[in-house]
């Protein structure tokens, strides 16, 4: 299980930079979404990698930790996800508004010559 989520977060990066590279914005945007998703998976998988787990524990006495899942990384991916959904759609509308004052979505503003 740690393999493939550990390969996921690599392949989820490397399209992000890669796609953070290109000329055109709307393909920074789709690498900047690779870039958070990668990171909400690594701080996902910071909280313990456990099946069937709940997320709290029950109250007294003295309890296993490593039966329960750690309930902050959680918290702070659904958070995230919240933010850069907003984020995106902030992007997105500035994308609009720049390809209609300029006539072209390039990140530098100018077509490149054929």
């Amino acid at each position: 299980m740690e393999i493939v989520l550990s390969l996921a977060i690599g392949v989820l990066s490397a399209s992000g930079v890669w796609l953070l590279l290109r000329p055109r914005t709307f393909q920074v945007i789709v690498g900047l979404c690779l870039l958070s998703y990668a990171v909400n998976l690594f701080i996902f998988g910071m909280g313990r990698l456990t099946l069937s787990a709940p997320p709290i524990m029950p109250r007294g006495g003295f309890v296993n930790p490593t039966a329960f899942a750690d309930p902050l990384p959680q918290a702070l991916v659904l958070t995230a996800i919240v933010i850069s959904f907003a984020t995106t759609a902030l992007f997105l509308v500035v994308l609009i508004a720049s390809r209609g004052l300029t006539g072209t979505d390039h990140v530098d503003g100018q077509e490149r010559a054929p």
